[in-house]
């Protein structure tokens, strides 16, 4: 048993078995992944109050379609980004910079690395990223009026502490989904 409470052996089987499913399946799976996203990242703006606390479950349907196939996890991330446009267009200036990505990351690590803070790290580094280009790149503030102007070092480093922590609780949870759905790939 490995540092993330799951083996290299589990994972390869778990994305070997999804490999044997006919191409339309995962297709469709991916598909389903990307709905459930967008439904819970539009939750915000159909739901207002409690939909907050919802939309940052669309992290875990990308996390969840990355670690079994990485393509399919990115196929996935576009897929919730167009579903988005349609269904609420604000969150979409959110969603593939913040949530999005750090699920898109975090999978994908997953899949190429064994230790958990190497995941984490990762994960971090890819919602930190999309945090500052929100922040300073589009001038959107996503941290409200809290941070305003131009770059500080010390926001870029309270966002990546809060980043780490974020992405260390993903990772458990994310683990957690999985360890739990796969044996429906499995069968």
């Amino acid at each position: 048993m490995s540092f993330l409470k799951l083996s290299s052996k589990d994972l390869k089987i778990a994305q070997a078995a999804f490999r044997k499913k006919s191409k339309s399946k995962r297709l469709i799976i991916a598909a389903l992944f990307a709905c459930i996203a967008s439904i819970f990242q539009s939750a915000g703006g159909f739901l207002p109050g409690i939909g907050y606390f919802i939309s940052p479950f669309s992290t875990a349907p990308i996390l969840l379609c990355s670690i079994f196939s990485v393509p399919l996890g990115f196929f996935t991330y576009l897929l919730t980004n167009l579903l988005l446009l349609f269904l609420e267009p604000s969150e979409l200036i959110v969603f593939p910079f913040t949530t999005g990505i750090l699920g898109l990351g975090i999978g994908t690590a997953c899949s190429f690395f064994k230790q958990k803070i190497l995941v984490v790290g990762l994960g971090a580094f890819f919602l930190t990223a999309g945090i500052l280009i929100l922040l300073y790149g589009i001038k959107f503030p996503v941290l409200g009026p809290v941070v305003q102007g131009s770059y500080s070092i010390l926001t870029a480093g309270l966002v990546f502490g809060f980043a780490c922590i974020y992405a260390w609780i993903w990772v458990d949870f994310g683990l957690f989904l999985f360890n739990k759905i796969k044996r429906l790939f499995l069968n």
